[in-house]
């Protein structure tokens, strides 16, 4: 289980294959199963049977299943099963001396509980096998918690997880990451990619877990599906067979695409937010879960990775995966091995005369020199290291503190940007005591001066806000020879940071052929007036489901009357799905925030109240739900408890660009204007693509008497946006005030002729003196 930093939100409002081969007829086999299965529910629907029932047709799948990383995901603690010292050992560790021991068979720990004092649990399950193993406590409600402790099985020795993984940071028992609260939870953060079926039973109500699996590790119907009518199929003699029904099983796993293939695995191998239990009856990935695209802080900026992804964010980006290369390509899918060792694994589509070559990757063979070098990791790497293609195009990182993992996103190196973008690079990750210039040095040497664009110059440049970067990304998202998920991104950097700008990009992304995209750009897409409505209420009836509910949630902050009565229908239905995915995560704060909200557009602000606070009640450090909760409160007039929680937001989150602004419009309203005036100049600097905010600030000074100062804000906004009703307005009227007629008279002038159905500018013209 990882130890995941909730804490760093970006943004308020926001989710194996097994190719069987039947060998021979078995018409006997496990027939026992069916004399005792329930006959409706066999008649109905497939149920699971357990690996038990595979074994005497597939001896060589189960065989090389057997001792995977799949079948040793979890177990019950037993002699057999456990690794760790358990024989009155200790370990000194974030301030507590943590005790290992055994009584009556059984296995103990001592270490800090819930209370942040010494206590003893018993250990009830192991949790993987290599290259660390994990431990399982029982606690009230039917949770399961993940103890820090952890048993390196390599080094054979205890270490602290919050040492290796937060070294800088206080993990108290009141801290959400704490062993003992939900961010080391079994059953909302592990157990659906551990177990075999796994139904997680979380009761939004009572905040407690009845959680259940068919076979406590990942056996054979956790990717074919239940198997029943497999085994059915399977008894039947060989030439009465149905040859159409996919043998019988749920999940077709042969003559698929790539994608598809992907898809299969990315169920437990991507970072993502789950929607419901696990169905394996579905026609997109997005009617699952939502992936995470390939933004900071879980990637960097040129979407390397950075926390864990679990492979699926890195693959998807990669020029393998858009040429069809999928997983069973390189890894055995049973055993989970690679199938070839070393550069023969490449060497199946690459050319070994011009890939597996001294003239290709100029490194030294073992045996050529006694030179070592020592990895950013302090690890000495021997000579012939740099001739493996991984070593160069697959640089890894240790999560957990010491697992390793490689990047799948197959990327040359390029040193060359790593200084302007602050990514890492395989050459100076290797050569640590080298510079990014050194590298780069080498790799014109070698392999000339020119290189090739790469899309994170641009999501780089998006991320940081850099000049030109609007329409890099513009236009990254909007080609498609790019991968999908890079193009997503481009497309929430877009709506993030260019709101006002790319309104008419996500718009034309709404009916993209790719449902993350379509999520993507419903999910940034700004609902500033009714006329926004029309283009989201075709989605309410899209076929994946992320699409719909996004959708059904932007929509209901539309008024009920104001609403086409054509739609409401639609309208209820997802937001349906929407409320009963954000309940079955309910466990996490980011769900209750999404309840709270809906809540709140649904206009029930008590129940909203309520979500946001018990959002607040997981994870006391997660600022959105907190800044949601002041909004409410403004919108009831507690504007104290509002204003109250929006400075405490900003001591924790001082870059935190949306709460300037929002405290900025409450101390305006409080009539603090001063301090309103500096929170929305701070906003400004900081989003300056919100055009709102001039006009907001501008307003401020002409009432503070600081006129030249509104006058520099106003037309700050106009050169971004020339044409901006709210600025022409507003300038009119401030020149009108100065009786700087003739520019008044300017203004009111672009008013009249950019916007002839309104009548301000005509009503501006007529207080002016001729």
């Amino acid at each position: 289980m990882r130890m995941n930093n909730q804490d760093k939100w970006i943004k308020a409002g926001l989710i194996a294959t097994i190719l069987i081969v039947l060998t021979v007829p078995v018409y006997l086999v496990k027939k026992n199963i069916f004399e005792t299965a329930d006959e409706s529910q066999f008649a109905n629907e497939p149920f699971f049977v357990g690996k038990d029932a595979c074994v005497d047709c597939h001896k060589v799948q189960f065989e090389l299943w057997k001792g995977s990383d799949h079948d040793l995901a979890m177990d019950y603690a037993t002699d057999s099963t456990v690794l760790g010292n358990f024989n009155n050992v200790q370990l000194t560790a974030r301030g507590f001396t943590h005790q290992f021991y055994k009584r009556d068979e059984k296995f103990f720990v001592r270490t800090d509980g819930p209370k942040g004092k010494p206590e003893e649990f018993e250990v009830k399950y192991t949790f993987g096998y290599h290259p660390l193993q994990q431990y399982l406590v029982e606690f009230p409600g039917g949770r399961l918690q993940t103890l820090p402790l952890t048993w390196d099985t390599i080094s054979k020795s205890w270490y602290h997880m919050a040492d290796a993984v937060y070294p800088e940071e206080e993990v108290n028992h009141r801290n959400w990451l704490h062993w003992t609260n939900l961010g080391q939870n079994w059953n909302g953060m592990c157990a659906d990619c551990h177990s075999t079926n796994l139904k997680k039973g979380f009761d939004i109500k009572t905040e407690t877990f009845n959680t259940t699996w068919s076979e406590i590790d990942v056996s054979c119907e956790a990717c074919h599906g239940p198997s029943s009518e497999h085994i059915k199929w399977a008894n039947l003699p060989e030439m009465a067979r149905p040859q159409n029904v996919n043998a019988g099983l749920v999940v077709q796993t042969s003559n698929i695409d790539n994608r598809r293939y992907v898809d299969l695995c990315a169920r437990c191998h991507t970072r993502r937010s789950a929607l419901h239990d696990y169905d394996f009856d579905w026609a997109d990935l997005l009617d699952q879960m939502i992936p995470e695209l390939v933004r900071e802080p879980l990637y960097y900026p040129d979407g390397q990775i950075l926390e864990e992804d679990y492979v699926f964010g890195s693959f998807t980006q990669s020029r393998m995966y858009m040429e069809g290369v999928r997983c069973n390509d390189c890894h055995d899918v049973h055993s989970g091995k690679r199938i070839l060792d070393g550069n023969a694994l490449c060497l199946q589509c690459h050319r070994s005369d011009v890939y597996d070559s001294y003239k290709h990757h100029f490194h030294k063979y073992e045996g050529n020199s006694s030179l070592k070098v020592i990895d950013e990791f302090g690890i000495e790497q021997e000579v012939g290291s740099g001739v493996q293609c991984i070593n160069c195009h697959m640089p890894g990182r240790y999560y957990m503190g010491v697992d390793y993992r490689r990047d799948h996103s197959f990327r040359v190196p390029r040193p060359d940007l790593s200084d302007e973008m602050g990514t890492p690079n395989a050459c100076t990750q290797c050569h640590a005591n080298q510079s990014n210039a050194w590298a780069t040095s080498y790799m014109k040497k070698w392999y000339g001066e020119s290189t090739n664009p790469h899309y994170g110059i641009a999501l780089a440049a998006g991320t940081h806000r850099l000049p030109g970067a609007f329409e890099k990304l513009v236009r990254l998202s909007n080609d498609d020879l790019y991968p999908v998920i890079v193009r997503a991104t481009a497309l929430s950097l877009l709506g993030e940071n260019y709101a006002d700008s790319s309104k008419i990009i996500l718009k034309n992304n709404l009916k993209d052929v790719e449902s993350l995209i379509r999520y993507t750009a419903v999910n940034q897409y700004p609902l500033s007036d009714l006329t926004d409505m029309d283009a989201l209420v075709p989605l309410l009836n899209d076929p994946v489901r992320a699409v719909r509910f996004e959708a059904a949630i932007k929509l209901s902050q539309v008024p009920r009357e104001q609403f086409p009565a054509k739609s409401r229908y639609a309208l209820d239905e997802a937001l349906l799905e929407y409320k009963k995915a954000m309940e079955y995560s309910g466990d996490f704060a980011a769900s209750r925030l999404n309840l709270g909200n809906y809540y709140n557009n649904l206009g029930e602000p008590l129940k909203a109240i309520e979500q946001f606070i018990a959002a607040i009640r997981i994870d006391d450090q997660f600022y959105p739900a907190k800044v949601n909760l002041a909004m409410i409160y403004n919108q009831q007039g507690e504007n104290d408890k509002a204003e109250l929680l929006f400075r405490d937001v900003l001591k924790s989150n001082p870059g935190m660009s949306e709460i300037y602004y929002s405290l900025g419009l409450l101390l305006a309203e409080r009539e603090k204007y001063q301090e309103a005036a500096n929170m929305l100049q701070k906003a400004s600097e900081l989003l300056p693509d919100r055009i709102r905010i001039y006009y907001n600030l501008g307003l401020i000074y002409q009432y503070l008497n600081e006129n030249q100062n509104a006058e520099q804000v106003l037309m700050k906004g106009l050169n971004i946006q020339p044409e901006n009703f709210d600025l022409l307005y507003a300038l009119a009227d401030f020149y009108l005030k100065q009786k700087n007629f003739s520019r008044a008279k300017f203004y009111a002038e672009k008013l009249v002729t950019l916007y002839p159905q309104s009548q301000v500018g005509t009503d501006i013209l007529k207080m002016i003196p001729r």
